[in-house]
């Protein structure tokens, strides 16, 4: 039997879904969860980062779309964390194994789920309008995303 995945968006789905669980073999696993982010979904926000790394400064400095993307992610993380409904995967610094110095380990972006990337975006856009970012196309494409 080879891997079934079924979006429950209407009765005919679930019923496919019951019934790739009925006929499945034992030992088999089912797993049910919330939609992960779209590939369109990270396309836009990594335009938006190089967008956002073109127009602003962060410290007096010019910084690259890297270190906006984890700029950004941390301060969207921090307001979900506040309104009660936080990123997996919580970014920390912690000491280095030898000691000699410190860790940042962050909030990975491919773990959003598809709530949380659309939030993102939006969160993006927000940020950059109050910073007069200029868009490109490529951070404009996939509206609906």
């Amino acid at each position: 039997m080879s891997k079934q995945i079924y979006r429950l968006v209407h009765r005919q789905a679930r019923a496919g879904a019951q019934l790739a669980i009925t006929n499945a073999p034992d030992g088999y696993i089912v797993t049910v969860s919330e939609p992960t982010k779209s590939r369109d979904q990270e396309a836009k926000y990594h335009a938006m980062f190089a967008d956002v790394a073109r127009c602003c400064t962060f410290m007096g400095e010019k910084r690259d779309a890297e270190t906006w993307k984890r700029l950004l992610v941390d301060a969207f993380a921090r307001v979900k964390a506040a309104e009660g409904d936080p990123i997996k995967g919580q970014g920390q610094i912690i000491p280095s194994l030898d000691g000699s110095g410190f860790v940042q380990l962050g909030i990975q972006t491919r773990r959003f789920s598809k709530k949380h990337a659309s939030e993102f975006i939006e969160y993006l856009y927000a940020w950059g309008a109050d910073r007069d970012v200029n868009w490109t196309g490529e951070a404009r494409y996939a509206e609906n995303v």
